[in-house]
């Protein structure tokens, strides 16, 4: 299967389609921006539907992998949506209490790609949870990108974070959970596990940011993880923020490591589109699973 890299496209569209990706302008602006940049037979609306999600590039582990067992299971969310629901994945040949990780996914809820990212954790032996915050909403809707993306910021923010508090505190609680915990989240859902780090505190164990949104420093002490942060050098916008958080979390003693991977993009690790850079998402995925079995491990 073919499969198109960054390098095939101008920095300048990549960064177009970010911008369009994240709500900042709609298809017309991402056409009207790139078309300065279309060559002989390479339209701008070919560019576009070139750097759309491919799903089938990021399995990795298929749903009937004999390796994991897999259920849909709702957890209650009194102060947020209601509910909120998504995969449960265990290894098949567990034995004993596992380490829980919470996956969180990017701003189109959850796709197969983040899915797959769960099944990933199954296989390295998590109990992975991956909930959908477009839940209220009928959950993520497969095939349709544009509705994915226009559902989500229909749904209230605090009260997603509510849902996403709910579902860590009862993976932390799950009777085949070893009461450690650890969040992993890419793009919106790295964003979402600094603010998991924030509203845990003592009871999230570990944090692994992917190219996300940072906390406000005035909430750094209440930050008791470990942090792994992983961001992109090209990613300009998320890394703005990137200063005044270190200051923060040195300032506070908080644990944690950055690692900045040159020449990526934001959402290198999704492996379902043209930014995907293999070399930095699988240094990124090992030292993700290194730092999960060091602190979730008794």
């Amino acid at each position: 299967m073919d499969r198109k890299k960054a390098s095939d496209y101008p920095q300048e569209v990549l960064r177009l389609f970010d911008r369009y990706a994240h709500g900042e302008i709609d298809r017309r602006g991402f056409l009207e921006g790139a078309q300065r940049y279309a060559a002989a037979g390479v339209t701008a609306a070919a560019m576009f539907e070139s750097l759309r999600p491919n799903y089938a590039l990021a399995q990795q582990v298929p749903k009937d992998d004999s390796r994991i067992r897999t259920e849909i299971v709702t957890v209650e969310s009194p102060k947020g949506n209601g509910s909120i629901k998504g995969p449960l994945v265990r290894p098949a040949q567990a034995s004993g209490k596992l380490p829980g990780v919470l996956v969180i996914h990017e701003n189109r809820g959850l796709t197969p790609y983040i899915e797959d990212v769960a099944r990933r954790l199954g296989v390295a032996g998590f109990l992975a949870f991956a909930p959908d915050g477009l839940t209220s909403l009928g959950g993520y809707p497969p095939g349709d990108e544009d509705q994915a993306r226009a559902m989500f910021p229909k749904v209230d923010r605090a009260k997603m974070t509510e849902d996403f508090e709910a579902a860590a505190r009862w993976l932390k609680s799950h009777a085949e959970c070893n009461g450690r915990i650890g969040v992993v989240g890419f793009c919106f859902g790295g964003a979402m596990t600094n603010a998991m780090a924030v509203r845990l505190g003592a009871d999230l164990a570990a944090g692994v940011p992917y190219y996300g949104g940072q906390a406000p420093a005035a909430d750094v002490p209440k930050i008791k993880a470990a942090l792994q942060l992983h961001y992109a050098s090209l990613d300009t916008r998320v890394n703005a923020g990137w200063p005044a958080y270190e200051e923060a979390l040195k300032a506070n003693g908080v644990n944690y490591t950055m690692y900045m991977y040159e020449g990526a993009n934001h959402a290198f690790h999704n492996d379902s589109t043209p930014r995907y850079d293999e070399a930095a998402a699988k240094l990124a995925w090992q030292r993700t699973l290194e730092f999960l079995n060091q602190h979730l491990r008794p």
